[in-house]
């Protein structure tokens, strides 16, 4: 029976704007090893799936560092404190696209980015009848171009390796799971 490591240390090590560095001293219980682990502390994201009433899915292409690469993804970014995770999803929807939909998203998924080492999760939204009514509201680093895809656009992008981004393809998984 697997069981949780008593944590001997929990030492904040920095803080680098979008996580928290930590080390944490953990015994390990069926042989009594004790090691240091490297975990961050990142607030929750979301992401969300907005549909306008065509049918047409909305996606942001924009440039990320991690890779020096451009992504095709779905809106979204971090849940602020004590926000609710469908608020959240709407904000990051009307700033990065200015799309809203009618009525509110509706909750599809929700994963843990890498448990190995952060301690955040990432709830997926789907958001129906969305329109155009608001312009861009980026953040000072962000430059996102708006593009509308069809659903077997989208598959097709999937399975040749244009979307890529693993918490996308999570939203995607839930998404397409739902009308099974």
């Amino acid at each position: 029976m697997i069981v949780k490591w008593e944590t001997l240390e929990d030492r904040f090590v920095e803080n680098l704007k979008i996580f928290n560095v930590r080390y944490k001293k953990r015994k390990n219980p069926s042989n009594g090893l004790i090691s240091e682990f490297v975990t961050l502390d990142s607030p929750d994201w979301v992401n969300i799936i907005p549909i306008t009433k065509e049918g047409k899915i909305v996606m942001v292409e924009q440039y990320r560092h991690g890779t020096d690469s451009i992504t095709y993804e779905l809106p979204g970014g971090m849940v602020e404190k004590d926000e609710d995770f469908a608020i959240a999803a709407m904000r990051e929807c009307r700033e990065e696209t200015g799309y809203e939909g009618e009525n509110e998203p509706i909750k599809i998924g929700e994963v843990l980015p890498n448990p190995a080492f952060m301690n955040n999760k990432c709830t997926s939204f789907v958001w129906a009848n969305c329109t155009k009514k608001y312009e861009q509201n980026l953040d000072s680093n962000e430059l996102i171009n708006i593009k509308e895809f069809s659903i077997d656009d989208i598959k097709g992008m999937i399975k040749i390796g244009i979307i890529n981004h693993a918490i996308i393809l999570n939203a995607f998984f839930f998404f397409f799971l739902k009308d099974e």
